[in-house]
């Protein structure tokens, strides 16, 4: 794989996810603004762009081992992975957290007051988050396996909502929203960071929120960068059949 400063973010990272871990690193953005180049991203973070290509060079040069490539996968196979695995994620993940929230903002939330704000927050996310779902659920991705069983059959499909970006522009918007909200989290804690009086629930219910927020981020970059795009393309192609 070629990377160039003119390679666009999250199409590296769809191509290969072990790239997300040097852009994580540095706090790059490859799901919800991973259309932009290496470059334009290291401009904007005042970093050297020869620097991180020569570490994503060395990182896509080792064994792939455990590394999928989810960029291979059928679409409908991708819908049902994202569904099964990070919407019940989020769904399982969330009624988890908020107890523990809810108890660290109370207990600690004097000498820590943005603990009410994280609370805040995460709470509205997952409000967010379950009706973004849902509508994914109950609308695009039904039409995209419909799509997948036209082009096995040579068949037509329809929509309701027009052309299928019409939804997908939707719900990039929603994930922006998503994104924004989960880097004033890390920020509010210090990149989830346990402060020293902070007692073991503190600890937990932090290193949760850094997980939920891990698992949105490769939730969304599958969606963003690899779902949607093929989305589009497949329906382009259905249309001039």
């Amino acid at each position: 794989m070629s990377i160039t400063k003119e390679t666009i973010v999250g199409d590296l990272v769809a191509q290969d996810y072990r790239a997300a871990s040097v852009f994580k690193s540095r706090g790059i953005d490859f799901c919800c603004n991973g259309n932009r180049s290496v470059d334009a991203v290291c401009q904007e973070m005042n970093i050297s762009s020869d620097e991180v290509i020569n570490d994503l060079n060395n990182i896509l040069q080792q064994q792939a081992g455990g590394s999928i490539d989810y960029n291979s996968w059928p679409l409908d196979l991708l819908a049902d992975y994202i569904e099964k695995k990070h919407h019940r994620y989020v769904e399982s993940k969330s009624t988890e957290i908020i107890p523990y929230l809810e108890k660290i903002a109370r207990v600690h939330g004097d000498r820590h007051p943005e603990l009410l704000e994280v609370e805040q927050l995460f709470k509205a996310s997952v409000g967010e988050l379950a009706m973004h779902m849902k509508k994914e659920e109950l609308v695009l991705f039904p039409y995209i396996r419909k799509m997948v069983q036209a082009q096995a059959t040579k068949s037509e499909v329809s929509a309701s909502f027009g052309t299928v970006q019409n939804p997908i522009k939707n719900m990039m918007h929603e994930h922006d929203t998503e994104g924004e909200r989960f880097r004033k989290i890390s920020a509010l804690t210090n990149n989830y960071t346990t402060p020293e009086d902070g007692c073991n629930t503190y600890r937990v219910t932090l290193s949760l929120l850094k997980e939920f927020e891990d698992d949105l981020h490769l939730h969304i970059h599958l969606e963003n960068n690899i779902l949607f795009p093929k989305s589009i393309t497949l329906e382009e192609q259905l249309l001039t059949v």
